[in-house]
Parts: structure tokens; sequence; C-alpha cells
């Protein structure tokens, strides 16, 4: 009989170490299948067109005609050889160089006000955070419109006793025009993500600092901003790719990249040579290169501003 008991205990137990290890296969069939749609999803909609851009960038082809001939690096050649699109390289670095710094700055210099009031914090974050949520041309056509010749910013200018600006229509200022426009968007944003880094700092270092005898700007300077270091460096990668893919406020301020090929960037050289030259070859390049600045650029920004803080 306690044989028996012992065998049957054994199968008992043998059973149910299979039903564990079939839950558990399951289990992790189910994870992985899971994962698959989207990873299928992203393979199908992200690298697939990726690889066709690559191929295409090395053919001649105008959309119109069924035949795509192989003609290697010559439509890489014949970009570079354009003044016009080398205008766009540096319009699109101009915006990342103005626009980056003056965005951190901005949301940086938000949040730190945000941290030292004491009351309606949640109003002000809201406040601030409706222009990033609201639509790009939107905004765009609001300051558009502000900033015309006969415009309500030159109308206070002129009774201020300043001269009127051209502003959209200048070639020195349109281009400066947009990235404050930019920045002025995002400040939002950067302003929740740097607020979110701050009450993440312990209050205890800023404490023993200002015990120490260490004045504000030096407790700002040696504690405060090099443990937001990981903050920094994640806005500084979104907002620089961000300002090299500008499109939607050159269209609606400008819509033409305008005056003078002034604010023409690289995304809406792009959209000019697939969509109104039908130079799918050239646009596919032009891809290309945009793809390589973005990730070379972010790569920069890694190695640069990725530095790790300890206390």
């Amino acid at each position: 009989m306690i044989a028996n008991a012992i065998r049957q205990s054994a199968r008992a137990g043998h059973r149910l170490l299979s039903i564990r290890r079939t839950y558990k296969t399951q289990r992790y069939l189910f994870i992985y299948l899971t994962l698959a749609l989207p990873l299928l999803y992203f393979f199908v909609t992200r690298l697939v067109p990726i690889v066709y851009s690559f191929n295409i960038s090395l053919r001649e082809w105008d959309v119109l005609s069924p035949d795509k001939p192989f003609v290697g690096l010559d439509n890489f050649k014949s970009l570079f050889a354009d003044e016009v699109f080398r205008r766009a390289i540096g319009n699109t670095f101009l915006f990342v160089a103005v626009g980056i710094p003056g965005q951190l700055a901005a949301g940086l210099a938000a949040a730190l006000l945000l941290q030292s009031a004491t009351r309606f914090r949640g109003f002000f974050r809201t406040v601030y955070f409706i222009p990033y949520v609201t639509s790009i041309v939107a905004v765009s056509w609001v300051f558009r419109w502000l900033l015309m010749p006969n415009g309500w910013v030159n109308a206070m200018l002129l009774k201020l006793g300043f001269d009127a600006q051209l502003f959209l229509q200048s070639p020195n200022q349109a281009p400066y025009v947009i990235a404050l426009t930019m920045i002025w968007q995002s400040i939002g944003f950067q302003m929740l993500i740097f607020a979110t880094g701050l009450e993440g700092i312990p209050s205890e270092y800023r404490e023993a600092a200002k015990i120490d005898g260490a004045g504000s700007w030096r407790r700002f300077w040696h504690i405060t901003l090099p443990l937001l270091n990981p903050v920094i460096l994640f806005s500084a990668v979104i907002a620089g790719i961000s300002y090299l893919q500008t499109f939607a406020q050159i269209v609606s301020m400008t819509q033409d990249g305008g005056p003078l090929n002034s604010t023409r960037t690289l995304v809406y050289h792009i959209y000019k040579l697939a969509f109104k030259n039908f130079e799918m070859g050239s646009a596919s390049a032009a891809t290309v290169i945009l793809f390589v600045i973005i990730l070379a650029f972010t790569l920069l920004q890694l190695k640069v501003l990725n530095k790790k803080v300890e206390y």
C-alpha cells in the first residue's frame, strides 16, 4: 500500500510538472506572438520602405515611366552639384544650431520657474503645454498673420517708435523667425521633461551645498545641471531630430521655402523633388542623405553629451 501511494504520488507530481511546463510554454508562446505582431507591422511599414528608398536612390525614375534604369551614384552627385540642395542643407543646420540651444534653455528656464512656484503649478503646466499639442499648421498661420507687414507686431513696433520689419519676407530674418516659432511651440514639452528631471534630483545635494556656502548659481551649475545630464541628452536628441525634419512650418509660413530659398530645408527639398518635379530617384537619394545626417548627428550627441555624474 505504501508503495502504491508512493507511485501515485510520483505520477501526480509528474502530471503537475507536465501541466506547469505546458502552461509555461503556452505563456511564452503567447508573449512572443504578441511581440511578433507589432514587429511585423514595423518591418512592413518602416524597414521595407527604407530598403526600397535605398534601391530607388540608385535609379532614375520619374513615376510616369515604368522603367527604372540603374544609374549608381549619379543621383547623389547631381544633388551635391545643385546649389539649391546645398542651401537646403545649410538652412537645416541653421535651424538645428538656433533651435536646440534655444529650446533647451527656454524649457529649462520654464521648469526652474515652475519648480520655485508654490501655487497653481498645474495651471501653469497646462498653459505652457497647450501650444505643444496645438496643430503646427494653426500655430504657423497665427504667427504668419501676426508678422505680416501690416500685422499686429509691426503695428506695435510703429507705436513704440521703431521701424517696421519684413520678418518672413526678409531672407535674413525669416529663418530665425521660423526657428523662434518652433522654440515657442516646444517650450511646454521641454518644460515637462525638465520638470520631471528636477523632481528626480535629491534635495539633500542642494541643501548640503547651501550649508557649505554655495550660492544659487553655483548650486545650479555644479549640482542641478550635471544631474540633469540624462534629461538634457534626451531633449537634445529629440529636438535635433525634430529640427532636421522641419517641414510643416516651412509650408505654412513661407509656402515655397522663400524668400530666395532662405528657409528651404532638406525635407522640404525632398518634397519638391518627389511631388512637384516627380524625380523619385533624386528624392530618394536626398532621403538617404537625410537618414545619414540624422544618424550621425544623433551618435555625435550621444558621444558628446552622455556623461555619468555621481556625488
